[in-house]
């Protein structure tokens, strides 16, 4: 006899592991969703870290005297006469105003090294937008130099300062100077420098003994002549570094290779060379001109940790720039560079302006080419085409299609279009065409599932009461699958804004420094896209393209959610139940 007690509970048994199953796999997706934005907002945080530099640029504001023989040689105003000016030397003699006390060429060099000579375009353009400027003294904004502006925002080396309280005499205002204390406040620096030397100095020792066990297991007589050559250089090069790092030395010489200081005294600011007498006397050169020699104790010994030898920027640069800040003459503020300016090559200049005007030119070459054509394929397909094998081949050849890597059809775009046809490289017509072509087999594919989706019954009603074939297609059939086909269609054309490759074939690689035109005629002109200027400038030398990589990445993403925003948008504006 069969026991309802016990049916019941193998009932609930079952119920209960099923529910068990059903609650583990419904953790197990809040897990799996729960991990991917977690890692999402790994990713964006990164890139936008990385990206905040970009973000800000430090801006030097001069007052520029636009002599009138100087900017207007032929004395005529007209454009030729301006454009002839010698715009450069006039930022030249601007920047060397604030430091008089600079005569020497290489120092003068450096000092122009703190803004990069396109600058000068910049001034140009803007007395060409207002002659009326000629003769006048105005105030130019421009941005520091890449070097210059890594210091400034704290990413090129750490820095601090020590104020020792004792008295101190320099020995002048200008050139080479001493720096006399009245106690032995330089002897931690000879300290640090001595131990530093001699860690050097066993450095190039082990270095020295690779060198010679290398050598001695050498095949080649040339190979063991090479390495017993750099063996003895290494090892006379520690012996000179042990020599120094005596302490019976009378004197220690900066290097390099060794961590820069710097002395604040007097309104100026001099660069340590060398220190004598048992550590109370410092002798360099000055870097900005002191007001005075009078003896007193507000003065700071200013340490950059970072040596000059592992830095592009110097320590006289540094200084100026420090100088130039706490005069007012350097500002912080937002980089609209980044979005007004073509590409450069000093990271400073550079934007993505054309990057962004040559990805919108693109897409829409490849929106009136792949979108009409593609909805067209797909209703002839689903609607009229008879069921045969031709129509079958067509299918499968689609659907094969849109699974080939993008770089195949960079290669037809460069055979076909570039070479056969003689359409101009690197525009965006032709780059347009060959992302029409990789993202036809999408939008194919979509709009024929959006086209599937509508119930047949739509159809049968239309054909029951007196439409052809085509009135109900497009009055009845496109209405309905609108949704389905324009999120479809969007995403495609979204995938297709993130593609490199293909585009890379056809030269849109190429160097750009003005933006296309935003006009038919810009469709033939050089251009690029944002994919493209993200990958030249993650090549880029300066280090001061690393972070406008990061935030040209950040651009093309918000292009990319606005694009699929879009499509969401369209769905549910369009979107009809049944």
């Amino acid at each position: 006899m069969i026991n309802r007690t016990d049916i019941q509970a193998a009932v609930e048994a079952r119920l209960a592991k099923r529910y068990r199953a059903e609650g583990r796999f419904r953790m197990f997706g809040i897990l799996a969703i729960m991990a991917a934005i977690s890692v999402l907002i790994l990713l964006i945080g990164s890139i936008a870290s990385q990206s905040i530099p970009a973000f800000r640029v430090n801006e030097l504001t001069l007052p520029v005297t636009l002599e009138t023989a100087r900017v207007d040689p032929a004395g005529d105003g007209s454009e030729a006469s301006l454009r002839r000016g010698a715009y450069n030397s006039l930022l030249q003699e601007a920047l060397r105003d604030e430091f008089p006390e600079i005569e020497d060429r290489g120092q003068l060099r450096e000092l122009f090294g703190l803004y990069t000579p396109l600058n000068s375009a910049r001034l140009q353009n803007q007395v060409l937008a207002n002659p009326g400027l000629v003769g006048r003294t105005i105030d130019f904004t421009f941005p520091i130099s890449d070097d210059a502006d890594l210091y400034l925002q704290g990413l090129t080396t750490t820095s601090g300062e020590v104020a020792p309280g004792l008295m101190a005499t320099p020995s002048g205002t200008s050139g080479e100077v001493r720096i006399f204390a009245n106690s032995n406040v330089f002897s931690p620096i000879v300290s640090d420098i001595r131990e530093r030397l001699a860690t050097q100095a066993e450095e190039l020792e082990d270095r020295a003994e690779r060198y010679e066990t290398r050598a001695a297991n050498a095949a080649g007589e040339d190979a063991r002549v090479s390495l017993t050559r750099e063996a003895e250089q290494a090892r006379t090069r520690a012996a000179s570094l042990r020599a120094l790092a005596e302490p019976g030395s009378p004197s220690v010489d900066m290097s390099p290779e060794l961590p820069s200081r710097l002395i604040r005294m007097n309104g100026g600011i001099v660069h340590i060379d060398r220190i004598t007498d048992s550590g109370r006397t410092a002798e360099g050169r000055v870097l900005v001109a002191l007001e005075s020699t009078t003896p007193g104790d507000d003065w700071t010994i200013w340490t950059l940790d970072t040596p000059q030898a592992e830095r592009r920027i110097t320590d006289a640069q540094i200084a100026w720039a420090e100088t130039l800040r706490e005069r007012g003459r350097l500002e912080t503020g937002f980089n609209t560079y980044l979005f007004t300016n073509a590409d450069s090559r000093e990271p400073e200049l550079a934007g993505v302006l054309g990057a962004v005007i040559g990805s919108a030119l693109t897409m829409l070459v490849t929106m009136f080419l792949a979108v009409p054509i593609g909805v067209a394929t797909a209703v002839y397909l689903e609607e009229f085409a008879p069921k045969n094998r031709l129509t079958g081949f067509i299918e499968v050849n689609i659907n094969n299609l849109a699974a080939v890597p993008s770089i195949v059809f960079g290669l037809l775009g460069l055979a076909v279009f570039i070479s056969l046809f003689g359409l101009p490289r690197s525009a965006p017509l032709v780059g347009g065409m060959v992302l029409a072509l990789m993202t036809l087999p999408t939008v194919i594919i979509s709009s024929r599932a959006a086209l599937k989706a509508v119930p047949p019954s739509i159809r049968e009603a239309a054909l029951g009461v007196g439409a052809s074939r085509l009135q109900t297609v497009v009055h009845h059939v496109l209405p309905l699958a609108a949704p389905g086909i324009l999120t479809g269609s969007i995403i495609g054309l979204a995938q297709a804004m993130g593609e490199t490759a293909p585009l890379l074939m056809i030269g849109m690689v190429a160097f750009v420094a003005d933006a296309p035109s935003l006009s038919v005629g810009g469709l033939t002109e050089p251009a690029t896209v944002m994919p493209v200027q993200i990958f030249l400038w993650s090549d880029g030398a300066e280090r001061a393209f690393e972070p406008r990589t990061a935030a040209a990445i950040l651009v093309l993403l918000a292009l990319m959610i606005v694009f699929n925003a879009v499509a969401v948008f369209l769905r549910r504006r369009f979107e009809r139940r049944w």
